[in-house]
């Protein structure tokens, strides 16, 4: 039986890509998993896939004729999800702007270091309604992130979650919060017939910081051939809407 979703990247299956993988495996997401430092095959290409997951999955590990063939499907309908990380985008060896995925991707990558490591609170907020994060409880409970990637959302697309940067500023007693930059966080629009999505944080730590906790329900889950994931509820839930969505097998209330 062929799988909906094939998922590159994130180091080792029992590594970091195990919060993905334990995320879809317990929203009966099917996936194939090919980790960051194997080649793409062509082969992969005849598997009907839904969508494809880009996630620390460095550009050298594709051929120019095996983007293009990439471009051409997302084009006719097949999802395509990058997800933030050092090898994601510009990155550090990522390179994804040296690609056709440049007119691929809802957002514009920089061409310089677009890696930012944060020590200050990070915190995601929500910028319009959208099935991705229905029902998440983005307007009383935001989380935070720990880092990302820089990125310009275009102007067609949809940016649907934000990154508001703060400097602390002690006041006494008190703890006086300065907004110094607003980042797009989650982009999502269209490449021909198929749906796009950037994401520009991890799905895994050290990036992903507090919003993998995010929810008072928590999640357990193992992968075939992952470790176990103890995750916050609402951050398994926005992941599994965004593989979905990308998929174009997201199923909402409306």
């Amino acid at each position: 039986m062929s799988k909906d979703i094939l998922y590159l990247g994130d180091t080792l299956l029992d590594q970091a890509a195990s919060y993905l993988a334990g995320v879809m495996t317990h929203f009966d997401i099917s996936f194939d998993y090919i980790a960051s430092e194997q080649k793409f095959d062509d082969a992969l290409f005849d598997k009907d896939y839904k969508a494809i997951i880009l996630s620390d999955y460095p550009a050298a590990n594709f051929t120019k004729e095996q983007l293009a063939t990439l471009a051409s499907k997302v084009n006719k309908g097949l999802g395509l999800l990058m997800i933030g990380g050092w090898e994601s985008y510009y990155g550090l060896g990522g390179n994804w702007h040296e690609t056709i995925l440049t007119d691929v991707l809802p957002v514009e990558i920089l061409k310089q270091d677009d890696r930012r490591n944060n020590w200050n609170p990070c915190v995601v907020g929500k910028v319009c309604d959208h099935a991705i994060i229905e029902g998440l409880p983005l307007n009383a409970d935001m989380p935070i992130v720990g880092g990302f990637n820089e990125f310009v959302a275009k102007a067609d697309s949809t940016t649907i979650l934000n990154v508001q940067c703060y400097q602390a500023d002690p006041q006494g007693e008190a703890m006086n919060f300065i907004l110094r930059k607003v980042y797009p966080l989650m982009v999502v629009g269209n490449y021909g017939s198929g749906n796009v999505a950037s994401f520009a944080s991890d799905v895994a730590p050290h990036w992903v910081g507090g919003l993998v906790d995010w929810g008072k329900d928590r999640i357990t889950s193992c992968a075939t051939g992952a470790v176990e994931i103890e995750v916050g509820g609402y951050y398994a839930k926005m992941f599994a809407n965004l593989v979905e969505w990308t998929a174009n097998k997201l199923k909402t209330n409306s």
